[in-house]
Parts: C-alpha cells; sequence; structure tokens
C-alpha cells in the first residue's frame, strides 16, 4: 500500500491483514478510493481492540476486588462469632 496506510497493519486482525493485501494489489486508480476507507476501518478496529483491552483489564481488576472483598467478608464474620461466643460464655458465667 503506499505511505498513506498505517504501519501496523501487522497489529489489525489476519482478515484486516489480508484486505490490506488486496487493497494494495489494487490498481492505484482503484486503490485511492479504497485506501482511505480501508484506513478508517483499520482506526475502527484499533479503538474497539483498545476498548476491549481495557474492559478486560477492568474486569479482571473487579474480579480480583471481589475476591479481596469476599476474603474480608469471611474475616469480619469469623470474628463476629468469636465475639458472640465469648459474649454467651462471659453471660453463661453469671
Amino acid at each position: 500500500m503506499t505511505s498513506r496506510v498505517d504501519p501496523t497493519i501487522s497489529k489489525l486482525p489476519k482478515d484486516m491483514q489480508d484486505l490490506a493485501a488486496a487493497v494494495a494489489a489494487l490498481p492505484v486508480e482503484h486503490r485511492e478510493n479504497v485506501e482511505s476507507l480501508f484506513q478508517q476501518v483499520a482506526d475502527s478496529t484499533r479503538r474497539r481492540q483498545r476498548i476491549l483491552s481495557l474492559v478486560q483489564e477492568a474486569l479482571s481488576q473487579l474480579r480480583l476486588d471481589m475476591k479481596y472483598l469476599l476474603f474480608d467478608l469471611e474475616a469480619t464474620r469469623r470474628e463476629r462469632d468469636e465475639y458472640r461466643d465469648a459474649l454467651d460464655q462471659g453471660g453463661d458465667e453469671e
């Protein structure tokens, strides 16, 4: 393709790379018509990839946060039960 096409084509999905190669193989008069459209689609694809990556990272962080919260909840419940048992045993001795 001409120099107007982004050199990061290799980071696109395989079907987009194939399309880039097909566009590059077109005669110049047709390539100029299709090239800008391809670039828009490629930019959109990269943007979606970045968004997907951010969403996956956020979900991973959320899962980790949930694990910590569940651990903390269980620890708090154990402490509560221990204090109840201690209060019950203290009240029985009177």
